[in-house]
């Protein structure tokens, strides 16, 4: 899989898209469109308004549909009445488990946190990740050496306790390394939060 970061950097140099107001340290999960990215932007909404509404026949029954329908566009803001997300089912449905780092600020989906169990040094600790799947052994090893001050030549003083679980697993978080933090202990209890 292609790493976040590299994507990130591509998009920047090609003026895709910049994070928003990234001078003055930026905002997490906001973005401004480039030249290009706004192109780009364009181009998805239009083909999928094609396809999902003004390409759509109602007078046909697709395979699996009950009967014909009909599709219209609406555009309206995201910010409402918290009683339309409730009448929606979108309050009661779509809600998550989160974790909050108290050192790095970060916040992560409870459910989406994998790591293992590692012991060096007479210590057990689970060294957490959010990377794709297929760096998560280089990442968690590397995050590993470095919390318990290995060096490579060291490495075989490391050993592993399992496979890869889920933080949902772990009741007790006072041995666990958050995704982004160089100390134990530092996620908060999961809480209920709606997206």
């Amino acid at each position: 899989m292609f790493p976040m970061e590299k994507l990130v950097s591509l998009c920047k140099r090609r003026g895709y898209m910049f994070q928003s107001s990234e001078i003055y340290g930026g905002l997490n999960g906001f973005w401004d469109y480039g030249p290009l990215g706004v192109e780009l932007k364009r181009n998805v909404k239009d083909t999928w308004w094609h396809d999902m509404v003004s390409g759509h026949d109602e007078l046909s029954v697709l395979q699996g549909a009950p009967s014909e329908y009909e599709m219209t566009g609406l555009d309206c803001t995201i910010i409402m009445h918290p009683q339309v997300w409730k009448c929606s089912g979108h309050y009661d449905l779509f809600h998550d488990y989160m974790v909050d780092c108290r050192q790095t600020r970060k916040r992560y989906r409870h459910d989406q946190v994998r790591g293992r169990w590692a012991e060096a040094k007479g210590q057990k600790v689970f060294v957490t990740t959010m990377v794709e799947a297929d760096h998560e052994d280089e990442e968690s090893l590397r995050r590993a050496m470095k919390f318990f001050k290995l060096r490579n030549k060291d490495a075989d003083q490391l050993s592993w306790d399992g496979g890869y679980r889920v933080l949902t697993e772990i009741d007790d978080f006072s041995q666990v390394l958050g995704p982004d933090a160089n100390e134990l202990g530092t996620l908060t209890e999961p809480r209920e939060f709606n997206l």
